[in-house]
């Protein structure tokens, strides 16, 4: 089985946020415990120590035959490799000191990582139960570090094809014992059932020394309290975690903890179980209750988190709970991983839910709750922690009679007077003539037959609030899942007192959804657009455009919502990716005519497109071979997700920090993948260090001049771009503290200190047209202040976070942009939709309409793996490496984009054809045999020669 990676864009904390210094923490420890093994074949009689295991009568049937190799490999196989099955007294001398008692399987001479030891389970399982997998595993021959060992199943059906089902993932390094855990259930049995255990890189010998497969029934551990131990059902790995035992195994994180069973006199009493715990004296936002999970956690799999919380004290109502998780490397490096957070109130308990994965190896890891002000006592209920369930898979959402391209508004010509329309709120609907007689530029490429416009428009008076306009109910006419295009004029009465902002808005039961705005700058008729989405059944869908201040008349005409057809844009943009992104490519046969003569064949074929395809990464991620491995295969740029801004080199001043950033530059440099520099600045305030924001102006001035001296010269020539202050669109600290100067300063600097960098401006929400603050006239406008200044701008960055891409949209904002004669890069992209078809259907959209445009130069992913990237449903792998179909499209565009070629050579020793840019092999087949050339088409669109000699 092929192995999946993936790049975790993961949120640590820095120092600056939280203190570091963690000697005044105490953090008790778990009670001691002798660990022992046991299985189905002990007599219900032996106990282990620490634990007492309860029995009910006919539980945990093994259905694995020989599980511990008494009987040597009698019903196992080895897959593809050689087995054998070793005593342990043996090798008690050779390391293998976890294995000196009983037997266990030896798999070697793998060549493979899928090779390894499997049972068919065929007729044992049961339809649509519960099953709970444990092994013991080990390794041989490994170097250095860990090795991931992966229980899987493989799922045989006539009529279809093989698919494998994960189970379970861990990681041993040499001579180490490690516990592979899982669960799987199916819901529908195939034809025949395989179990087997792989994992390992070629050439690594894999141990297994048993093997169990149950299905527990709901009693299958019990607990003896006097351990605080508590292991159910649900595999929760928190000791203690309804405070049964007191406080055993809990802790204060620099505050008090109490145990409880009420407070406020009664007012307060658990939701579920018997105690609550409270956190006191609390003195910092990341004081909080604690535990120590070290040895319970394991890297490269999903937990999911639940804890129910409330506030108490200091006269506050809410306040955010967050769920954090520090963990130590055995360098001794430290990350802080946001796990969830919720608005707690001091009324009720609340449920907090979120998942995490560990990249690296840890030496210490520790999850506590944080958050509210200091003086908030934070009270807990119950704390789980567990190994994640498997999502449900997605199936493409079922549309039927779609009708793409037709407008869904009735009488959005106004033909018929008002009819269809009602006034929302306290104002007056009128119908009116002279408005425009063409279609928006940007529907009319997109929207299916139609009508022309009628020179009709509704008019809105009397408007005492900006909500108030023409609304009509479209309930029964939106399909769910489908995106929408939003399209039509608006024009305002007045614009005294400064621009107008329209807006078309949706209702969606009792939320406001934005289906477009525009800003409205003078008295005549303006192009509003935007789109629009529901993946959840509503009860009341009503449109309605609004926005201008009360007492501005509002005109609207030619209103068009219509579903977009994207079948017909990809095509169409097919044909433009082969214009744009291809050039003729004659290869001339030089050297040898026997070798090439008239009519000898020739195969070409690209083994890698160098357009600039990247994604972020974080200094976590390249501890995960996983992720290695796939970011190297799939990307050839890479862009810093935290560790080059300021607030993360320089959390306290004077004390820097670019360990992170070297040792993400190094990896870069060691697989030859070109990096952005993100950012020197970021202009949005809550973003700047409370020791910046506390400065005065000379000390500022000074500081921001020793930032760009330390990066600048730290890295000259080693990052392609900078972005050189990150959203000015959106923040105006330095420029607000510094005069206006300091922007057009900041780029003139970084070029006087390295000039080999193109220097970027990069903003977001340029593209889609919901966000009146970074429209694509006014990026415009702010980058020719900028050069007018003396900026030596070389890049536009449209960062791509994007919910319902629409084509036309996102190209229109481009081809403004394009003016400007500056390569543009997108430069942060990620799409989000709870069906995974649904987002790579988006991700195509977005892809497409980026590489089938000339003005664009790059792309870069922001992050593609699941809990490692700032929005939810966005991710392409999921949380174990598992890569779903956004994913799958994703590599399936790459792969479009590659050339292949074959034919014959003509009599003048040509062989011609259209690709990509990028690297090619060609191989020549004669009766000689095979001769093969590397050649390198470069970008351009004119035909290129290029020579082979052979």
């Amino acid at each position: 089985m092929q192995k999946l990676a993936a790049c975790f864009c993961f949120k640590a904390r820095v120092s600056e946020f939280r203190k570091k210094d963690h000697n005044d923490i105490q953090i008790s420890e778990p009670p001691k415990m002798e660990r022992s093994t046991f299985n189905d074949n002990k007599s219900h009689s032996e106990k282990p120590t620490g634990i007492m295991i309860k029995r009910e009568e006919g539980t945990r049937a093994n259905i694995i035959v020989n599980h511990d190799f008494s009987k040597g490999l009698d019903s196992w196989h080895a897959n593809s490799c050689e087995a054998s099955v070793v005593s342990g007294e043996p090798s008690c001398g050779q390391g293998l000191s976890a294995f000196c008692n009983g037997n266990y399987a030896v798999l070697t001479n793998r060549k493979e990582c899928w090779q390894g030891l499997e049972q068919e389970i065929t007729g044992k399982v049961v339809q649509g139960r519960s099953y709970t997998v444990c092994a013991d595993v080990g390794v041989s021959g490994l170097l250095h570090g860990y090795v991931d060992v992966q229980a899987t199943l493989k799922l045989e059906n006539k009529d279809s094809a093989t698919s494998y089902l994960f189970i379970a993932r861990t990681s041993v390094t040499n001579y180490q014992l490690g516990k592979l855990e899982g669960t799987f259930t199916l819901e529908n049995l195939p034809d025949r059932i395989v179990f087997y255990i792989e994992g390992p890189s070629p050439g690594i010998d894999l141990h297994i020394k048993s093997v169990v497969i149950s299905c527990p029934t709901a009693s299958d551990f019990d607990v003896k309290k006097s351990t605080g131990y508590v292991r159910d059902d649900e595999g929760n790995i928190i000791l203690n975690p309804v405070f049964d035992d007191g406080l055993n195994n809990w802790s204060g994180r620099s505050c008090k903890i109490a145990k409880h069973d009420s407070m406020a006199n009664g007012k307060i009493v658990p939701k579920t179980g018997k105690f609550f715990a409270a956190s006191t004296e609390r003195t910092q936002t990341w004081n909080g209750i604690q535990q120590e999970i070290t040895g319970r956690v394991q890297r490269k799999l999903a937990y999911e988190v639940t804890a129910l919380v409330r506030i108490f004290g200091n006269n506050l109502s809410s306040a955010e709970i967050r769920a954090t998780l520090w963990v130590q490397a055995p360098d001794l490096r430290e990350e802080y991983i946001g796990i969830a957070n919720i608005q707690a109130t001091d009324k009720d308990w609340v449920q907090l839910q979120g998942k995490f994965v560990l990249n690296s190896a840890i030496s210490k890891a520790v999850v506590y709750l944080e958050g509210p002000p200091p003086g908030t006592d934070i009270l807990l209920n119950s704390l789980v922690v567990k190994h994640a369930r498997k999502a449900l898979p997605h199936f493409p959402p079922r549309i039927e009679n779609s009708a793409l391209g037709v407008n869904i508004i009735t009488n959005s010509a106004f033909i018929d007077g008002t009819n269809g329309w009602f006034p929302l709120g306290n104002c007056n609907l009128s119908v009116g003539t002279g408005s425009p007689l063409i279609l928006p530029t940007m529907a009319k490429d997109s929207l299916g037959p139609h009508e022309p416009l009628s020179g009709n428009y509704v008019l809105t008076t009397n408007r005492t609030q900006n909500w108030m306009g023409p609304a009509q109910i479209v309930t029964d006419r939106i399909t769910l899942y489908l995106t929408y295009q939003v399209s039509g004029w608006v024009r305002v009465s007045s614009i005294v007192g400064g621009a107008q902002t329209v807006n078309v808005a949706f209702g969606v039961d009792d939320q406001w959804v934005n289906g477009g705005q525009v800003e409205v700058v003078d008295d005549t008729w303006h192009e509003i657009s935007g789109s629009f989405r529901i993946e959840k059944r509503p009860g009341k869908v009503m449109v309605y455009v609004q926005g201008p201040a009360p007492g501005v008349d509002l005109m609207v005409a030619g209103l068009q919502i219509f579903p977009v057809d994207r079948r017909k844009r990809f095509k169409y943009l097919r044909e433009q990716t082969d214009k744009v992104r291809k050039r003729d490519v004659i290869l001339k046969f030089t050297g040898s005519d026997s070798i090439c003569p008239f009519g000898t064949f020739v195969k070409v074929r690209q083994t890698e497109n160098t357009f600039p395809f990247g994604s972020c990464l974080s200094r976590s991620n390249i501890d995960n071979n996983f992720f290695v491995d796939f970011f190297v295969k799939h990307f050839n740029w890479a862009v810093f997700g935290n560790e080059l801004k300021w607030y993360w080199t320089e959390p306290q001043k004077g004390k820097l920090n670019y360990k992170d950033s070297d040792d993400l530059l190094n990896f870069c440099n060691t697989h030859n993948i070109k990096a952005r520099g993100h950012c020197i600045f970021w202009d949005v305030d809550e973003t700047i260090q409370s020791w910046v924001k506390d400065l005065n102006k000379n000390d500022l001035t000074t500081a921001v001049q020793n930032r760009l001296t330390s990066l600048l010269s730290r890295y000259k020539g080693q990052f392609q771009h900078y972005d050189v202050n990150n959203e000015m669109l959106h923040g105006s600290f330095f420029q607000d503290r510094l005069g206006k100067d300091i922007r057009a300063n900041m780029f003139k600097t970084a070029h006087k200190l390295d000039s080999s960098p193109i220097l970027f401006v990069n903003d977001y929400h340029v593209e889609d047209r919901c966000d009146l603050k970074s429209s694509p006239e006014q990026y415009i406008h702010h980058i020719l202040d900028l050069q007018e200044q003396g900026a030596p701008i070389g890049g536009i960055g449209i960062q791509g976070h994007i919910d319902n891409p629409i084509g036309p949209i996102i190209c229109s904002a481009i081809d403004k942009l394009g003016v400007l004669g500056l390569p543009i890069w997108f430069t942060e992209v990620d799409v989000s939709s709870s069906n995974e078809y649904v987002r790579a259907e988006d991700l195509e959209v977005m892809l497409r309409e980026m590489f089938a445009h000339p003005a664009v130069d790059g792309i870069m992913l922001w992050g593609f793996w699941e809990l490692f990237m700032s929005r939810e449903n966005a991710h392409l792998v999921n949380a174990e490496g598992e890569i779903n179909e956004a994913g799958k499209r994703y590599i399936d565009l790459k792969q479009e984009w590659l050339s292949m070629a074959n034919g014959h050579v003509d009599e003048e020793g040509h062989f011609e054809f259209r690709g990509f840019q990028g690297k090619y092999e060609v191989e020549i087949l004669g009766h000689f045999g095979k001769v093969s050339r590397e050649f390198y088409v470069a970008k351009g669109t004119s035909p290129i020669v290029i020579p082979i000699d052979l």
